[in-house]
C-alpha cells in the first residue's frame, strides 16, 4: 500500500487537483493584495481595527486590492451575529473592502472568502501533502497528548509533538490504512522536515531581517470531526490562491512564521510579505501592559460607537500610532483624507502601540468644534436613533432650534470644545428645553451672590428695564454694565480689585446671577447668545421659578 493509497482513503470524493484550483484562482499580474482575516469569535476589537487600517492604507497606496476574509474554522467558539458586526465595523469606519462576501453572495472573483466555504479547497491540498508524504493521520488521544506534554515538562524539554515524540509519524502506511478503517479518531498532521536548532533567515516589514529557528513541529493541518483545517493550513492555502502579497498580522503570530514559512516552501509557492504589528498596550498607573478585552472598554469597536465618538476621530488616534510621523503629516496636510498617507511599516514602533484616550478625546474634541452645526446636527441624530430616544426625540421636535443651540461659539476662529462624543450633548444642552428645566431635580449654581431677595432684585431690574432680545452683543453688554452702575457693583474688574470695599461685587457677579437664572448652571457657553435663543418670554417665566 503506498501514500496516494492512504490519501483516496481519507478523502475519496477529492477529485481536483492543486493545479486546477491554479486555474481558477489565477495570478493578479503584480497588484498588490491585502486581506483583514477575522474570526468570528468576538466583537470587532480595537487592535482588528488597527490591523484593518494597515490593510487598508497599504492597498490605498499601491491601487490594491482590499479584502475581507471570515476565518471561521474555530467553529465552537463562533459568535452569533459576530460576522454582521465585522461588516458594521467596517462601514462605520469607511473601509470597505473590494471583495468580501455577505449574506452569501461574493463581491470578486476569488471566494469564497468565508473559510468554512473552502472545506474542499483545503482538503485537496491536504490530499496532495499526504500523496508525497508530507502529511499523515494521527490517531494520538487527548490523554496520551497531555502524559507527552507532562513528560516533557518534568524533563525540561521543549513541549510539542516533533521528532521522536511523534508516535504517530512512523507508523506504517498499512498501520495508519488499519487504524481508519477501524473507526479510530484522527486528526491530519504536517510532517516537518526541519530542525530546531537550525536557524534560517526571516525578514518583517517591521522589524526587519530576524533569524528564527526552523519547525521541527508535525503541527496539525486539519481537525476531526468538523474535517476543517487550522488557521495554519488556511492561511497558506488562501493566502496563495486569493494571491495576498501583504499578510498583517500581531507580533504575537511570529512565532508561527517557520510553521507558515516551512509550508509555503512545501508547496513552493511564493512568500507574501509580513508585517507584524506591535501589540496595543496602554498605561495604567506606572505601567503600562497590553490592552486587554477583558479589562478594557475602550478594547472593543462597540465602546466608540456607544459613546458616539465621530469615526473620523477614532480613525486618527488609530493612524497617529500606525506610523510615527502620521501626525506631522497631518498637521501638514489637514484637509487630506488619511487615505493619501504613505505607511511605512519602518515607522511602527516596535515596542508596542501606545494608545491614549486623553489623546482621542482631544482629537475628538477638536474634530467636532470644526464641523458646522448642520452636520453635528445629522451626525448625533443618527447616533441617536439607535443609542438614545431621548436625545432623538428633543433633536426631532425643532432641528433648526437644536442647531442653533450647537451653533454657539462655533463658526469661530477659536470654535468652543466642549463635545468629545455624542453621548455627551443631551447633558450639555438639557437645560435649553423648557420642560427638562422644569422637571429635572436641578440645584442652582449661585457664587458670589446666594441671597435670594438680591437675586431677584437683579433680575428683575434687569430684565424689566435694560434686557432687550433684539440689541447686538456690545449693547447688550454695555447695559450688563449699566445695571451693575445702578445696582452698586463694579462695571470693571480693575476698578473691583483696587478698591473692592467700595463695591457689592463686579459684573462678573452679575453675569453669574443671570446665568445661573437661565440655565441652573454658572459655567455655559456665550450667555448673550443663550438669552437670544430663549428669548424674553422664556426667560422671564424660568426667572418665576426662582424661589
Amino acid at each position: 500500500m503506498t501514500n496516494k493509497d492512504l490519501a483516496e482513503l481519507i478523502f475519496p470524493n477529492i477529485d481536483k487537483t492543486i493545479e486546477d484550483y491554479e486555474k481558477m484562482y489565477p495570478s493578479r499580474n503584480g497588484r498588490v493584495v491585502t486581506r483583514i482575516a477575522p474570526s468570528p469569535t468576538g466583537y470587532m476589537h480595537i487592535g482588528g481595527m488597527y490591523q484593518s487600517l494597515v490593510d487598508y492604507i497599504i492597498a490605498k497606496n499601491n491601487n490594491g486590492i482590499f479584502m475581507l476574509r471570515i476565518e471561521d474554522t474555530d467553529q465552537k467558539r463562533e459568535v452569533e451575529e459576530a460576522v454582521k458586526l465585522i461588516h458594521e465595523a467596517l462601514d462605520t469606519y469607511g473601509l470597505h473592502p473590494d471583495e468580501f462576501e455577505r449574506d452569501g453572495k461574493c463581491t470578486g472573483n476569488y471566494g469564497p472568502y468565508v473559510q468554512s466555504e473552502r472545506k474542499e479547497i483545503y482538503h485537496t491540498f491536504i490530499k496532495h501533502l499526504i500523496e508525497i508524504g508530507r502529511a499523515y493521520p494521527c490517531f494520538c488521544t487527548k490523554e496520551e497528548l497531555d502524559e507527552l506534554r507532562v513528560m516533557q515538562d518534568h524533563k525540561k524539554l521543549r513541549t510539542g509533538y516533533y521528532g521522536k515524540y511523534a508516535k504517530c509519524r512512523n507508523l506504517s502506511v498499512e498501520e495508519m490504512i488499519n487504524n481508519i478503517k477501524e473507526g479510530k479518531p484522527y486528526v491530519i498532521r504536517f510532517k516537518s522536515m526541519g530542525d530546531f536548532e537550525h536557524k534560517f533567515k526571516f525578514h518583517d516589514e517591521v522589524k526587519g531581517d530576524l533569524e528564527l529557528s526552523e519547525n521541527d513541529e508535525d503541527f496539525v493541518i486539519m481537525k476531526s470531526g468538523d474535517l476543517l483545517p487550522t488557521y495554519h493550513f488556511a492561511h497558506l492555502v488562501d493566502d496563495h490562491l486569493m494571491r495576498t502579497t501583504y499578510v498583517i498580522r500581531g507580533e504575537e503570530w511570529l512565532s508561527s512564521a517557520p510553521k507558515h514559512v516551512e509550508l509555503f516552501n512545501t508547496f513552493g509557492f511564493e512568500l507574501p510579505k509580513y508585517v507584524h504589528t506591535p501589540l496595543i498596550i496602554k498605561k495604567e498607573g506606572n505601567s503600562i501592559r497590553k490592552i486587554s478585552k477583558r479589562k478594557d472598554p475602550e478594547a472593543t469597536m462597540s465602546y466608540y460607537s456607544d459613546l458616539g465618538y465621530p469615526k473620523e476621530a477614532v480613525v486618527e488616534s488609530l493612524m497617529t500610532i500606525i506610523n510615527s510621523n502620521y501626525e506631522e503629516w497631518h498637521t501638514q496636510n489637514p484637509d487630506k483624507s488619511f487615505e493619501e498617507f504613505t505607511y511605512n511599516p519602518t515607522k511602527m514602533s516596535s515596542g508596542g502601540a501606545y494608545y491614549d484616550l486623553e489623546k482621542l478625546n482631544n482629537l475628538s474634541k477638536d474634530i467636532i468644534s470644526k464641523k458646522k452645526a448642520s452636520v453635528v446636527c445629522e451626525e448625533s441624530l443618527e447616533w441617536a436613533k439607535k443609542h438614545s430616544e431621548s436625545l432623538k426625540e428633543m433633536i426631532e421636535r425643532d432641528k433648526d432650534y437644536y442647531t442653533s443651540i450647537l451653533n454657539i461659539e462655533r463658526e469661530q476662529e477659536k470654535p468652543r470644545k466642549d463635545i468629545v462624543y455624542y453621548s455627551m450633548i443631551e447633558d450639555l444642552i438639557w437645560y435649553m428645553y423648557d420642560d427638562k428645566f422644569k422637571s429635572k431635580d436641578k440645584e442652582y449654581e449661585w457664587k458670589n451672590i446666594t441671597d435670594i431677595d438680591e437675586i431677584k432684585n437683579i433680575l428683575n431690574t434687569y430684565f424689566n428695564d435694560y434686557y432687550d432680545e433684539n440689541d447686538d452683543k456690545d449693547t447688550w453688554f454695555n447695559k450688563v454694565k449699566e445695571l451693575c452702575e445702578k445696582l452698586g457693583y463694579a462695571s470693571n474688574i480693575k476698578d473691583y480689585k483696587k478698591e473692592p470695599e467700595k463695591y457689592k461685587g463686579n459684573v462678573a457677579d452679575i453675569s453669574t446671577v443671570i446665568r445661573v437664572s437661565v440655565t441652573s448652571k454658572s459655567n455655559t457657553p456665550d450667555l448673550y447668545e443663550i438669552l437670544k435663543l430663549l428669548g424674553t418670554e422664556r426667560i422671564k417665566e424660568r426667572i418665576s421659578l426662582i424661589k
